[in-house]
């Protein structure tokens, strides 16, 4: 079971953004569908190279370049979405509803908006700025990284780019952390409004015909669980 598409090899930001416009939709890691991730078109050699950036490294200019959106997208797990596909994706995963008007309807904790907010209202927020407004830590309040998770797959925020800790002489070191921003501060209120024009049920039927043309081989029920 896999995609439908000639296998190709990626080795820069450029190549990597290029297939996410292929496909539209595209996991970062290997999963039950042939040749559906970032790391099956990446030589092996790149991934955690001294030598070479690879995937890890590509992630923050691809999402820098606004023409995909990356965070936590596929079942809680990391990947992109084309900026073709993006509003239709927040259109049915939102179905309809704003976060305030989310929240006022009883769907979404108060722990959701006071992150959801507090990053809003900021523009952008590292990880760990984001933990320290909202009081998050050892010592503080809990269940940071499944909310964080949530808001990504409701598509009500996202990563607008990985930022390095440096050694003395400038060179970025270590794991990225995490840029978050909602979607309407990266890519702009009007962009997202595109979809809105369309039902909820409307998008979503749009991406399933879409995955159906990209994974002829899955069935109704494994491209359901892709689209959330």
């Amino acid at each position: 079971m896999g995609v439908k598409s000639k296998k190709r090899w990626i080795t820069s930001p450029r190549e990597l953004e290029a297939l996410v416009q292929d496909f539209g939709f595209l996991p970062f890691f290997k999963n039950e569908f042939d040749g559906f991730s970032v790391e099956e078109y990446t030589p092996q050699e790149l991934w955690f190279s001294r030598e070479n950036d690879g995937p890890w490294e590509w992630k923050g200019p691809v999402a820098r370049g606004k023409q995909c959106a990356y965070g936590k997208l596929f079942r809680g797990k990391a990947g992109f979405v084309s900026r073709e596909w993006f509003p239709d994706l927040c259109n049915w995963r939102r179905d309809g509803y704003d976060f305030d008007a989310r929240y006022e309807d009883g769907l979404a904790s108060r722990k959701d908006k006071e992150i959801y907010e507090t990053t809003r209202e900021n523009g952008s927020m590292l990880t760990k700025e984001i933990k320290a407004a909202c009081g998050y830590g050892k010592q503080g309040k809990k269940g940071f990284d499944t909310i964080i998770t949530r808001l990504q797959m409701q598509t009500y925020l996202t990563v607008a780019d990985f930022e390095y800790a440096k050694d003395k002489l400038g060179n970025p070191y270590g794991w990225g952390l995490a840029r978050y921003a909602a979607p309407e501060t990266l890519f702009g209120e009007d962009f997202l409004r595109q979809a809105y024009k369309r039902e909820p049920e409307e998008s979503r039927t749009r991406i399933f015909n879409h995955l159906i043309l990209l994974l002829p081989d899955a069935d109704d029920d494994e491209i359901r669980r892709i689209i959330g």
